[in-house]
């Protein structure tokens, strides 16, 4: 096999979290990432009969959790360290977060079901791909944002605070704060208004 790192001195690990091409089936991350998955698996077995512990397992895994997070089991990661989630955030049931880069959630965010976020890349070169080479993107999701349920989040994805994203759409592009997307690819339909309140009726 081709020594594509003979002048790259850093682990097969900080390669990875920096984004570039790394050895997906090296060792050290095999494990980190087995490690991670009998963790979501434990997670999910106990939730939701033993909450406390399950809260517990749940700050081991990921990076941070902030207060008033709920995660419905079950969830599926690749390592789990490299998730933020910030406080009051929803996600619902079969959320799959492949993390080989950052993936960031931010507060008050409500995911739907069966929600992906995928940040590994693969080379289009074939060898490379035979080689077990991948990369990553890292994917931010601002604050207070709904993904609807079904909804696919491509690597190196970034949408903004406050947007909606209608259900089955698959994010490949930024989007920007304050707008409602949907479709395969996901484009955006209209702004979100801010609604008045009117004071009641006497």
């Amino acid at each position: 096999m081709t020594d594509y790192f003979k002048d790259d001195a850093r682990t097969q690990q900080e390669r990875m979290l920096a984004g570039d091409l790394y050895i997906a089936n090296d060792p050290a991350l095999a494990r980190a990432s087995r490690d991670a998955i009998r963790m979501a698996a434990e997670y999910s077995r106990i939730w939701p009969a033993h909450p406390d512990t399950a809260a517990r397992i749940l700050r081991r895994l990921l990076g941070s959790v902030g207060e008033g997070t709920e995660i419905r089991a079950p969830l599926y990661v690749d390592y789990g360290r490299n998730i933020t989630i910030g406080a009051r955030t929803f996600i619902n049931y079969n959320l799959t977060a492949l993390d080989v880069v950052p993936i960031t959630i931010g507060d008050d965010v409500q995911i739907g079901p069966n929600v992906q976020l995928l940040t590994p890349t693969h080379p289009l070169d074939p060898q490379q791909r035979r080689d077990k080479l991948e990369a990553g993107k890292p994917i931010g999701i601002g604050d207070n944002v709904w993904l609807g349920g079904g909804v696919i989040v491509l690597p190196g994805v970034t949408i903004g605070e406050n947007t909606v994203v209608g259900a089955g759409a698959i994010v490949s592009k930024d989007l920007p704060a304050n707008v409602v997307a949907m479709g395969k690819p996901a484009k955006i339909r209209r702004g979100l208004l801010r609604q008045t309140i009117l004071p009641p009726r006497r």
